[in-house]
């Protein structure tokens, strides 16, 4: 084969031609290509903050800028003297800076980062430079150049920005084998941050969104690789069938929000009437839904199915040195304000220098023409002798001067004009001397308080450019939306008692409830044995099924009352427990796990009820008592593994329902954690009270709405609440309001009379205002009057509410407070009143099975409920009724 190959060389040699081998030639290509990238397309420097698409737009715009408007074509144009690349490149760098509405003064349509739309054709939009960007960004003194790629022009290697411009606009980029993308901050907590920096002190940055919205940044940290901030949607309630949104989460648009919507409703997730967007120069979304669907569901329902909540994740990757550097958002800001501090530094020291040479120029004019040294010229024929003739003439007046003099120090001597001289003035040209100094004088001051200088122009620019750039993103700790709480049941559940399957499309079969996609069920069968699955068209779990129900995680609540026989012939137990977590698919024997073991007794009890229940023997030998009750409440609640109660060791015949039960459970304590404005059962927060079934919250908005609610962990609560607790019907709420219309102040006393429904206590004028509100018994109020021109003002006047008015209808008007000129009414401290104390209701806490051994011992069974004789053990048949029992007879 290499006789062939030397065969060929050999035959293209004679022919001249050459081979190049290109083995080692690619080895460093891709490397290079990635470095390129990185480098000069998609990250930031960190000294300025610009790729280089964006320094060199920058660096055009100075350069046409005479304080015009200009068209972005233009400007476009131009910079492509400096950038090796397409213009759609350039105009679209060019729009996304003019978007962010900090550098560049648009004109035209410049697109919506909103609604998704994009700019016009660059021929038809202008742009200008703003007075932010003259100001902080361009030098041309402290500027360092190099050439552009064709060698024609000079650039800038970075541009003097003095101020945290990266953190303020954010950036994004994606090159080879790295990425970067820094959240954008808020304009006024930077300064406030680069200040706290100057002046020693900690601080924190958290980002502020264009698009406002709402933000977890508990775990941002610091903008570095594996942070993660979550951001959601304002959603309000418009009224109980309509939610708007009227802020949207970064990254995302009106668009594809709706879409978002949209497709989440196609899938049966949420279930919504229609959407219409209304979106202007705000967003306005209206979400209309179908009657008889929750609004507070929904709104957790488009956190936890749609772009109404989405999540970034931060990487802060800058270029230094012409290299990658990951460095979180404190550190870029602390490399950026001491950058600041030195390019300040450097202008201090140009402008002294400049300075400087004004006061020695102006002092050697001074001398020239004062002591009429142009006069020794005269006879000099030549140049030389001109210089040495002012040269020697000068001498005896220098020596204040700061430096010596050079041969163009008196060139520009010679070139003062007649003119000039002739109407020289003495007085003047001290006065400017004088000014000179006063300026060299200030900058060397700024020069030896370099850090006061540098905070002092942080606060100028605050003053000037802070106007407008308030924060935009609410700050506030999310609370985990359950999907399966929220989800729309859009399927229903089907089962086959006796041969064991459950699921979706079980039609023919008997129908147990609706559920969603995403649930779990919970199946028992007549062995004990139990199954937690998802829920799918057909599942086989077992023959003989007692009982299936959506299974609901951490369900402290929901109790099971069970009988069953431990094996054949074996002893009967009794038991009640509460499933709370559990490993999917996998089968749990709810028996002591003996072969043959049967379910004589189940029933399912939501509020944890216990039922009364009667036990019948078989008449065998001499078995005397046939026939006794048993109160499940009077069993202890544990864990499902525990083995139960001992009932009797004969055979039962059967097992009937006596009484249905009340729940045993203590009522339910409720939290409001007010971090992340959320009910809770978690112990978050600040206590609102204990709870049973039918017990609700008492809701008082400033608006002068009141309403009772059924406490619920997704209740989303109004900014303007003003009052929530626990709602006692009998108990008065006393309210002093301003009536619009009637221009007085009233006082009225009322119970809430409608349960679950908005009532509002004031009138409807518009310029009705609620003043004071107090669910107090015997509360007491204070009248503080207008002092009228001339006369002293009077003394305040103390008002018992209670004694004041009696308790009227909510709509009434209430009694007028007073006819003179109120300057305010405040709340003073209430009577004592004993109120009436509530009924305890019976308390059996609920055992965590996680607390429970999973075998029983000896020492830990309890003792008996019950005992009789019987040697029979045929197994009866099951029946299951409506309430969820099932009796095995």
């Amino acid at each position: 084969m290499s006789e062939e190959n030397d065969d060929l060389l050999n035959e293209q040699e004679e022919n001249n031609e050459t081979i190049t081998r290109v083995t080692g030639m690619y080895k460093d290509w891709f490397l290079d290509y990635a470095s390129y990238v990185i480098l000069e397309r998609a990250v930031p420097a960190i000294e300025d903050g610009f790729k280089p698409v964006q320094r060199r737009i920058m660096h055009s715009m100075k350069d046409l800028d005479d304080g015009r408007y200009n068209k972005v074509a233009n400007i476009v144009g131009h910079t492509m003297q400096y950038h090796p690349h397409g213009d759609a490149s350039i105009a679209d760098a060019m729009v996304q800076i003019g978007q962010k509405d900090l550098l560049i003064d648009t004109q035209g349509n410049w697109g919506n980062i909103l609604t998704g739309d994009s700019a016009a054709a660059s021929r038809y939009i202008e742009a200008r430079l703003s007075k932010f960007a003259l100001d902080v960004v361009y030098n041309p003194k402290i500027t360092e150049w190099q050439a552009s790629y064709d060698g024609r022009r000079k650039e800038p290697v970075n541009l003097p920005v003095m101020f945290p411009l990266l953190l303020a606009q954010g950036g994004e980029g994606i090159a080879v084998g790295l990425s970067t993308k820094i959240l954008p901050h808020n304009f006024i907590e930077l300064i406030d941050a680069s200040i706290k920096h100057l002046q020693g002190k900690r601080f924190k940055l958290v980002p502020d969104f264009p698009t406002a919205g709402i933000a977890d940044f508990t775990d941002y940290k610091d903008g570095m690789r594996g942070g993660r901030v979550r951001i959601r949607a304002k959603i309000s309630q418009l009224d109980k069938n309509t939610l708007v949104i009227t802020e949207i989460p970064f990254a995302t648009n009106t668009s594809s929000l709706i879409d978002s919507i949209l497709k989440a409703n196609d899938k049966g997730k949420i279930k919504i009437k229609k959407i219409e967007d209304n979106t202007a120069a705000d967003v306005e979304i209206l979400v209309h839904l179908p009657s008889g669907i929750s609004p507070d569901k929904t709104i957790d329902a488009l956190y936890a199915f749609t772009n109404c909540e989405t999540s970034i994740s931060p990487l802060g990757c800058v270029i230094e040195d012409n290299k990658p550097l990951f460095i979180g958002v404190s550190e870029m800001l602390r490399r950026s304000t001491d950058n600041t501090v030195q390019l300040l530094k450097s202008e201090l020291e140009i402008k002294l220098g400049e300075f400087e040479e004004q006061w020695h120029f102006a002092s050697l004019e001074r001398i020239f023409i004062e002591n009429r040294i142009y006069r020794d010229i005269e006879e000099e024929e030549t140049w030389e002798g001109v210089i040495q003739a002012i040269d020697k003439g000068l001498q005896p007046h220098i020596k204040h001067l700061k430096r010596a003099i050079t041969e163009e120090d008196i060139v520009r001597l010679t070139e003062i004009r007649i003119k000039r001289i002739s109407k020289f003035d003495i007085d003047k040209a001290q006065q400017k001397i004088d000014a000179l100094e006063d300026q060299i004088a200030e900058v060397k001051h700024h020069l030896a308080n370099l850090i006061e200088y540098a905070i002092a122009y942080f606060e100028r620019l605050k003053k000037e450019y802070g106007e407008g750039k308030e924060r935009k993103t609410e700050i506030r700790t999310f609370d985990d939306v359950d999907a399966t709480k929220v989800v729309i049941r859009n399927t229903k559940l089907y089962v086959n008692r006796e041969e064991g399957f459950v699921g979706t499309s079980l039609r023919k079969d008997e129908y147990v409830c609706d559920c969603s996609d995403i649930d779990d069920i919970i199946v028992f069968t007549r062995e004990g044995i139990m199954m937690v699955t998802k829920v799918d068209s057909k599942t086989f779990i077992g023959k003989d099924i007692i009982h299936v129900a959506v299974f609901k995680k951490k369900d402290k609540r929901t109790i099971y009352n069970m009988m069953y026989r431990d094996g054949k012939g074996g002893p009967t137990y009794v038991k009640r427990f509460a499933v709370t977590s559990i490993t999917r698919d996998r089968e749990y024997d709810l028996t002591n796990g003996n072969k043959n073991s049967v379910v004589w007794y189940f029933s399912a009890n939501p509020n944890g009820e216990a039922e009364v229940v009667t036990i019948f023997l078989r008449q065998v030998g001499s078995i005397k008592k046939l026939k006794w009750d048993i109160d499940f409440a009077e069993i202890l609640i544990k864990g499902r593994a525990s083995k139960g109660n001992l009932v009797t060791k004969y055979a039962v015949k059967k097992i009937e329902l006596k009484e249905k039960g009340v729940s045993t459970l203590k009522p339910r304590k409720i939290w409001f954690d007010d971090t992340v404005q959320r009910l809770n059962v978690d112990g978050r927060g600040e206590l609102v009270g204990e709870f049973r079934g039918e017990d609700r919250i008492l809701i008082i908005r400033q608006s002068g709405i009141v309403k009772t609610i059924i406490p619920e962990v997704t209740t989303h609560f109004d900014e303007d609440m003003i009052v929530m607790e626990k709602w006692i019907p009998k108990k008065p709420i006393s309210a002093i309001y301003y009536d619009g219309e009637k221009e007085r102040y009233f006082v009225k006393r009322f119970l809430v009379e409608n349960e679950g429904k908005e009532e509002n206590f004031i009138s409807d004028h518009p310029n009705s205002q609620l003043e004071i509100v107090s669910t107090d018994w015997r509360p007491m109020a204070e009248v503080e009057f207008t002092k009228e021109r001339g006369k002293d003002r009077k003394d305040n006047m103390e008002v018992n509410l209670e004694e004041f008015i009696a308790i009227k209808g909510i709509g009434a008007l209430g009694n007028q407070l007073t006819k003179e000129k109120i300057n305010q009414v405040s709340l003073l401290e209430s009577l004592p009143y004993d109120a009436p104390e509530e009924v305890p209701a019976e308390e059996i806490e609920v055992v965590d099975e996680t607390d429970v051994s999973e075998e029983t011992t000896e020492e830990s069974k309890p003792e008996p409920t019950t005992k009789s004789e019987s040697d029979e053990n045929e197994e009866p048949p099951a029946s299951l009724d409506d309430k969820g029992q099932t009796s095995l007879f």
